[in-house]
């Protein structure tokens, strides 16, 4: 049985059993989503998470009836006539009748209610019914959805339409899967999600936080915070000097013609903050993206092929206006830098270099103990509309990419509609300790951008010719990527990202030069650790090393100064016993040079 079948049908159920439960209630739209469903209503009065459960209980028991799925395709005046007393329904219908020619106005009907649903609706008794506008599809009958394999977990707001203009409505989420096991699986994973939540987390470890006077979506880093985020830039860098990147730095502001001739501003305009200057009428924007005034960086001289490829790399700050229901901690911000790349090049440069990025990612994800696999993300071709360039490029361009996947035997899947407005690209989907899949590093290829803005290299025949531009992320934004990682990691991050790698906690008084000794060797040898001497118990000492997920914790009494040596607990095993102090000291730099 298709899951989304499944999905779409409880979709029906609920909207069916809130008509009777609430009469008078107004339907929105209720499709399917990762995991499960969820249905827009504008309802009489309140509900709350207290009503879900009886809801819940109402669903199962029709489910239980054996409800059969028919579906029917009607008029415009029918369907009009069928929801009068349903505005949002109506909206949608007269969506549908100024759409396409010939395009069909299909319900679905499931099975008799109550008097109420029939007064809501409008249906004679004899048409009692739920009716649903519906393209589908959904199962054939309640009999194929399992009553226990579905839940509904909460309700939210949600403005009709997605659009703040219109009405505020109240959504009910549910999750549903093809068996219990599932469903009761999903739920622990919830549990330890929310354990996880790296909102929670950055706040526990005092990473970062959000004030209301700098506003929504722009985070303020800690000093602990601020260095996490500079170690994962400071990485991507490394990996960049590795293949010949070189660092460049551009401002945050530029002119609005900039994005005009490279495509952005059609496209990004209304996601794009605006600057407004006492001293010009010319308009600026903070900028979203790096790449157009890469391309001013190549055009600054004249360029032979020898110069090729050319490769720089920036971590400028970058801007979008986004709607403010739409972030989230940090991975859906305002602001936020990206460990950008491009590289200019030859034709017959383009396979080596995503050879070279392609590697550097794959050793940044196993650093970071991530595995991932790649999506080759190719035009919409009934969309061509939406993207640069002629179909002649476009169909080049993608066997490019699927030529070289093919040569070097790396395994993909495709995924048609996912291509950057202006060229194919390779997405490395990357899953975390969670199982869950994040988009996060990327390769694109981009013949257009160049040709744009008249970029020009002078061949080995003399002759002018338009280098390819090739994008590229290796984590993509660092403030996101530290937003997966303190999930990915449960907040104990590697010693080599760890703020505060050490706690040296001495038991007692007495312990305090030993303890002091340590920590000077430790910081002599280049660690960033901390001397717990203040007057405490040693337990009290530990559980607050626990909290704060600090790497190692030494302890350290009479006996381990009689044997020079360290008691030695790690975040997430526990105690491991005492070492002599100088084999500790060799094993952990070789953690941090390895990046273990």
């Amino acid at each position: 049985m298709n899951i989304e079948q499944i999905r779409h049908s409880l979709a029906h159920l609920l909207a069916a059993i809130i008509l009777e439960k609430y009469p008078g209630s107004k339907l929105g739209i209720g499709p399917t989503i990762e995991n499960g469903f969820y249905y827009d209503f504008l309802l009489p009065s309140p509900i709350g998470q207290q009503d879900l459960f009886n809801l819940e209980n109402k669903i199962k028991a029709l489910i239980k009836r054996n409800i059969k799925f028919g579906k029917e395709e009607v008029t415009a005046n029918q369907a009009r006539e069928l929801f009068q007393n349903q505005p949002f329904k109506l909206d949608l219908i007269s969506e549908l009748i100024s759409g396409p020619a010939n395009q069909p106005i299909t319900v679905y009907k499931t099975f008799p209610i109550s008097h109420a649903y029939r007064q809501a609706s409008n249906l004679q008794p004899q048409n009692s019914v739920f009716t649903d506008l519906c393209a589908g599809p959904h199962v054939q009958s309640t009999k194929d959805i399992d009553p226990e394999a579905f839940k509904l977990t909460k309700i939210a707001g949600a403005y009709w339409r997605g659009s703040e203009k219109n009405q505020m409505l109240t959504r009910i989420y549910g999750v549903a899967f093809e068996s219990k096991k599932e469903l009761e699986d999903y739920l622990k994973l919830q549990i330890e999600l929310e354990k996880r939540d790296h909102r929670k987390i950055g706040k526990d470890l005092g990473l970062f936080v959000f004030s209301d006077l700098v506003g929504p979506g722009l985070p303020l880093y800690t000093p602990r915070g601020a260095f996490i985020r500079k170690q994962i830039q400071n990485y991507s860098n490394e990996l960049r000097k590795e293949i010949g990147y070189q660092e460049v730095h551009t401002p945050n502001i530029n002119k609005a013609e900039l994005f005009k001739i490279s495509g952005h501003y059609v496209k990004y305009k209304d996601d794009m903050l605006r600057v407004v200057s006492n001293y010009t009428k010319e308009e600026y924007f903070l900028k979203p993206m790096n790449c157009p005034q890469h391309t001013q960086i190549y055009a600054s001289q004249l360029r032979s092929y020898k110069d090729l490829p050319l490769r720089i790399a920036d971590f400028a700050n970058l801007y979008r206006d986004e709607r403010p229901g739409e972030l989230s901690g940090l991975t859906r911000l305002r602001a936020f830098s990206q460990d950008d790349g491009h590289c200019f090049c030859r034709e017959d440069q383009i396979k080596d270099e995503f050879t070279l990025v392609l590697k550097a990612i794959e050793k940044a994800m196993k650093t970071y103990k991530m595995k991932c696999y790649i999506r080759l993300s190719l035009r919409d071709e009934n969309k061509k509309e939406q993207y640069l360039g002629t179909d002649e490029i476009w169909k080049k361009s993608q066997k490019i990419l699927e030529d070289l996947l093919k040569e070097k035997k790396i395994e993909y899947i495709r995924s048609e509609g996912e291509a950057a407005f202006y060229g194919p690209k390779m997405d490395l989907i990357v899953k975390d300790s969670l199982g869950r899949e994040w988009q996060l590093s990327t390769i694109q290829l981009d013949f257009n951008m160049p040709s744009n803005f008249n970029l020009e290299y002078i061949g080995q025949d003399g002759q002018k010719h338009t280098p390819i531009m090739i994008h590229s992320a290796l984590v993509g934004s660092p403030e996101r990527f530290m937003g997966v990682l303190i999930e990915h990691f449960a907040g104990v991050f590697p010693l080599w990202l760890a703020p505060t790698q050490i706690h040296i906690l001495p038991i007692s008084k007495t312990h305090k030069k030993y303890a002091k000794e340590i920590d000077e060797n430790l910081i002599e040898a280049g660690f960033r650790t901390e001397l717990k001497d203040e007057d405490e118990t040693v337990g009290k000492k530990i559980r607050e090393g626990e909290i704060q997920k600090i790497p190692y914790l030494l302890i350290v009494g009479d006996k381990e100064i009689k044997s020079k040596s360290v008691s030695v607990r790690k975040a997430g095993r526990g105690d491991i016993g005492a070492i002599k102090f100088k084999k500790f000291l060799e094993q952990v730099q070789i953690e941090v040079e390895k990046k273990k």
